[in-house]
């Protein structure tokens, strides 16, 4: 159940790979969250939708009026063994969905669908220290744990990396 009485957070699926790519591709054109200076093409991120599913992680999307209007997933935070059960999120909303508490709503569903894969910890890794991502993660729960300056740059200026963490086996 949702806090926004017409959003349904859901498994994304092979089908929302359009809506996924449409809205990465903005934000990698028009913002800093990502280091991506091209946009993925949709076969991309169908393969990757698919790719997280298949290791039993979450993707998930938030339908909002209509559409989707964001979308999240956790992978293994790093390939070796010894971080399996510490896992990195990505969440993004469309830009005329922002302000509306959709990410709030995502990133919520996600932390519980994370910890249901046995995830122990989650690791936020917001480029550019965008302000709208440390505050979505502050208020579920995520601590600053770090920042690398100046390890980034995009339109013409440098850029830092935040990571922030969550301990899955805390309620919040």
């Amino acid at each position: 159940m949702t806090r926004l009485a017409d959003a349904i957070v859901r498994t994304a699926t092979a089908d929302d790979a359009a809506a996924v790519q449409a809205i990465y591709a903005f934000h990698v054109e028009h913002g800093t969250a990502t280091f991506d200076t091209v946009p993925p093409e949709e076969s991309f991120w169908r393969a990757k939708i698919a790719d997280v599913l298949e290791r039993g992680w979450p993707f998930l999307v938030i339908e909002h009026a209509g559409e989707v209007g964001g979308y999240a997933y956790a992978t293994q935070f790093r390939d070796r063994p010894a971080y399996a059960h510490t896992c990195e999120d990505s969440i993004y909303i469309a830009e005329r969905h922002t302000g509306a508490g959709l990410g709030t709503e995502l990133l919520g569903a996600l932390v519980e669908a994370a910890r249901a894969c046995g995830f122990e910890q989650m690791i936020a890794v917001a480029g550019g220290g965008e302000p709208a991502s440390l505050a979505v993660h502050a208020k579920l729960g995520f601590l600053q744990a770090g920042r690398m300056r100046n390890v980034g740059y995009k339109f013409g200026r440098k850029l830092d990396t935040v990571y922030m963490q969550r301990d899955l086996t805390e309620a919040r």
